[in-house]
């Protein structure tokens, strides 16, 4: 019932997944949330929750059936050198000796009425096991969310820049313009010209290598969340204001740690039952020469039947090193999990750091941006009324873009550590 019942919400959330994707496509927008999503749906790795699953299911269904009586068939035919004989003579009567010759063939039925807790044990072992196997997988799976996450601002960095280095081409084509005028008046002269053709160049190269560096990383994503995807698809640039920042740990590893603590554990309980005594019955039915009468030499059928009580103590001998092997392995466990913490703390300072460096900067980028803008415009002047350079015209264009470049860095870092954290975090 509950295999069915998962299999059922299995199924709605690819449903579901599949609707909002087909809506994501239709409207040429694809989010971040949605390509995380999409990556992990598209890993072959993911298949492996159904193999654990089935894996655990033919586990707990062999275990069970060591409740089923079990049957065993066996045949013997011999040949010995000697027999018993009975050492008395009795006048007028003849009593035979046994055959040499001696055959039997026997089918033995036993029933577990008690097994000490052993059965259970290995169904509790095999749940637990497969729990933890689950756990990892989502650690591994959950690996995936960083590297769309690089992905996804990483094209949100490109595409910035590509925006960027269209409007310095404008930007440099209206000073190309002005200089072309400034020649015919005789104010510049050809090596003025030059100079901007030079910055117009070197702008359409940068384009060309920003549009591959964004192909390169369209076509990774693309890999990733399993889609064929093109330069018209948009990617909405996440609101930094509305992202939510906690510090609480939630990461899947954290469930690994406890989900083998558990294992564990299983594993300590079923040490009791491998010394806890065994009650069963048996039934065994013969056929054979001789029989259960010794004294009768043809063949015939026989049986018996009983209850059998059993208790081996050998692994008395072994139990306490057992539980103190399991009980170090819990140890391990127990500081992995707070070398993780201890490491997690690390990376959340550190990225809490980066979010507020980056704040910072942005409170500037702007004010810099209009004080360069400034510094340009009154060089275009000094050009036009002579007393400046096309050389330092250039200069101020650049250095305007580039305090525009830094703006764009510095958002798009700043998002990309909201969600660095939230990814240390898994918030």
């Amino acid at each position: 019932m509950n295999n069915r019942i998962n299999m059922k919400k299995s199924l709605i959330i690819i449903t579901y997944s599949l609707f909002f994707s087909a809506i994501a496509f239709a409207q040429n927008t694809l989010t971040i949330e949605q390509c995380q999503r999409m990556a992990k749906e598209n890993y072959p790795l993911i298949k492996r929750y159904g193999l654990i699953e089935r894996s655990k299911e033919y586990n707990l269904s062999n275990a069970g059936k060591g409740y089923l009586p079990q049957f065993s068939l066996s045949g013997k035919a011999s040949y010995q050198s000697e027999v018993t004989k009975i050492p008395i003579d009795i006048q007028g009567i003849d009593i035979k000796g046994l055959s040499k010759d001696q055959y039997s063939a026997t089918i033995d039925v036993t029933q577990t009425i008690w097994d000490g807790g052993v059965i259970s044990s290995k169904k509790d072992i095999t749940k637990a096991s497969s729990y933890a196997e689950q756990k990892q997988l989502d650690v591994d799976m959950y690996k995936i969310v960083y590297q769309v996450n690089q992905m996804y601002f990483g094209i949100l960095l490109l595409d910035a820049r590509l925006k960027q280095n269209a409007l310095l081409q404008e930007e440099l084509q209206r000073n190309f313009d002005l200089i072309s005028s400034y020649i015919t008046n005789g104010i510049a002269n050809q090596s003025d010209l030059d100079a901007i053709k030079v910055e117009q160049l070197k702008t359409v190269q940068n384009k060309a290598q920003i549009v591959s560096n964004k192909k390169a990383y369209f076509d990774m994503l693309g890999i990733l969340i399993g889609q064929k995807l093109n330069e018209n698809i948009i990617l909405p640039k996440p609101n930094a204001n509305n992202l939510t920042i906690s510090s609480q740990v939630k990461r899947p590893e954290l469930e690994l740690f406890d989900a083998q603590l558990v294992n564990l554990e299983t594993q300590k309980k079923a040490i009791k039952a491998g010394y806890m005594p065994k009650l069963g019955l048996f039934l065994t039915g013969g056929y054979g020469k001789p029989a259960l009468n010794m004294l009768n030499n043809d063949f015939s059928a026989y049986y018996i039947g009983g209850i059998r009580l059993s208790w081996n103590f050998g692994s008395l001998y072994t139990q306490k090193n057992d539980r103190k092997l399991i009980e170090t392995n819990q140890d391990n466990i127990t500081t992995s999990r707070e070398t993780f913490l201890f490491n997690t703390s690390l990376e959340t300072s550190q990225e809490q750091n980066e979010i507020n460096k980056n704040k910072d900067l942005l409170k500037y980028d702007d004010d810099i941006v209009i004080l360069r803008n400034n510094v340009k415009r009154a060089t275009e002047a000094k050009v036009a009324n002579g007393t400046s350079t096309v050389i330092d015209l250039m200069r101020d264009v650049n250095a305007e873009d580039l305090a525009k470049q830094d703006r764009i860095q510095h958002e798009i870092e700043l998002l990309q550590a909201i969600y660095n954290l939230k990814y240390t975090t898994n918030n």
